[in-house]
């Protein structure tokens, strides 16, 4: 097989389909199978849609201890995960496995990191990646060989390169933990620079290069407001930088694997999801 690995962001697909699909969707056991049920039927689309030469589900921690310990309040301000998300989060990897898909997790780094993992072993080895996530701190694994899907209702999913990248951000990929780090990232909790925006930090970037230039520049003479404010906050920004680089891990390339719909519409029928069993026999 020729085509891409699928790199599915599984916590996402996850939250996504749990607020998208109706509780009411219920499985053999009376708990709600709606998160689940949402992220096997947009993985199926996107096989459908894309041709791949095989599909890598991956998960993860909520959060990192290490990106915690650089600074406590990431991910702090965000909601305990609801108890029936739990429920279907705890049984995503044996369902999705049971498709032929290629399931990794993490127990100390986040889905993110084996994205970035995953697509960096795939272009070692001449291959290329096409990765599911809605979060941005992935633009830095643009490449010739990796690009985000964007996906878009009643059409097929569109790409996010490395000029999209550009055009959106107005930096290189490999700029985006630079960035994240002076402009900040909310979904994460990191607060950036004070008074630095996304556009006064693209343009630091692109006049100075990395944060340690910015900085740098900051020395030697950038508008004291924002030089004070960088100067102040450098240790701080450089933390953020650390939490918003996408970290290296062990990572067996996927084999080649055609989607098993047998397998996971016996899978779908023992958690209760019959109608999709029914449409995965037909």
């Amino acid at each position: 097989m020729s085509g891409p690995v699928l790199a599915l962001d599984v916590p996402w697909l996850l939250y996504r389909s749990f607020y998208g699909v109706p509780r009411s969707i219920r499985g053999a056991d009376g708990l709600p199978v709606g998160a689940l049920l949402g992220t096997v039927n947009t993985t199926l689309s996107l096989v459908e849609a894309l041709a791949p030469r095989a599909v890598a589900c991956c998960l993860g921690a909520e959060d990192a201890a290490y990106r915690r310990a650089l600074y406590p309040p990431y991910h702090a301000h965000r909601e305990p995960m609801p108890a029936e998300l739990r429920a279907q989060w705890d049984r995503a990897g044996e369902l999705l496995a049971a498709f032929g898909w290629t399931v990794r997790g993490h127990d100390e780094l986040e889905a993110d990191d084996l994205l970035w993992s995953c697509s960096r072993v795939e272009g070692t080895a001449g291959g290329r990646t096409l990765i599911a996530t809605a979060d941005r701190d992935l633009y830095q694994a643009a490449c010739d060989h990796t690009a985000v899907l964007e996906l878009r209702r009643d059409e097929p999913p569109g790409t996010i390169g490395p000029d999209d990248v550009r055009a959106r951000c107005g930096v290189e990929p490999s700029q985006i933990p630079d960035l994240i780090a002076l402009r900040g990232d909310p979904s994460d909790g990191l607060p950036g620079a004070k008074g630095v925006g996304a556009k006064t930090a693209a343009q630091l970037l692109r006049e100075h290069g990395d944060l340690e230039g910015v900085l740098a520049a900051a020395i030697r003479g950038l508008s004291p407001r924002i030089a004070a404010a960088l100067l102040e906050q450098a240790d701080e920004l450089r933390a953020f930088r650390k939490i918003a680089t996408l970290q290296m891990v062990e990572f067996e390339r996927p084999v080649d694997a055609q989607t098993d719909r047998a397998g996971g519409a016996a899978a779908a029928r023992l958690l209760g999801m019959n109608a999709l069993a029914k449409r995965l026999e037909a």
